[in-house]
């Protein structure tokens, strides 16, 4: 007997969480890029840390999409960063609300964004959990 084929982002749930991290890769990198190439000397670290941000937004979305030799990999490795990064900067930004000269993506846990980038990384992390096999290779 073979095992089950985990669970895809194909449809459902999976589509929806793909989607928004689409949107949220988008919308970061592009934001971060126009800040960076208009007012890169106001808050470089600020706006490179949105642009990092951007980057784990579109691997997270690779990998969730199930693109790429080894996707769940990638995934995971994503949403890991990703959590550690929000968590990191939305904790140093309560800390020390002068720390940055401006927002970023994961500042005070995403408050900007509805706190969807702290959400975020819990969601893709139950999706990888939910999809993975039941027997054999591990995520």
């Amino acid at each position: 007997m073979t095992d089950p084929a985990p669970a895809s982002t194909r449809s459902g749930a999976g589509r929806t969480l793909v989607a928004v991290y689409g949107v949220f890769a988008l919308a970061a990198s592009a934001r971060s890029l126009v800040q960076l190439l208009t007012r890169a000397d106001e808050a470089p670290v600020a706006y490179g840390l949105s642009a990092l941000a951007g980057l784990v937004y579109i691997a997270a979305t690779l990998g969730l999409a199930e693109i790429g030799p080894d996707p769940r990999r990638l995934a995971w490795g994503a949403v890991t960063f990703e959590l550690v990064g929000v968590l990191t900067v939305g904790t140093l930004t309560v800390l020390d609300p002068g720390l940055f000269p401006d927002q970023t993506v994961w500042s005070s846990y995403g408050a900007g964004y509805g706190w969807l980038p702290l959400v975020l990384p819990f969601a893709g992390i139950a999706w990888l959990l939910h999809t993975r096999r039941t027997h054999g290779l591990r995520t």
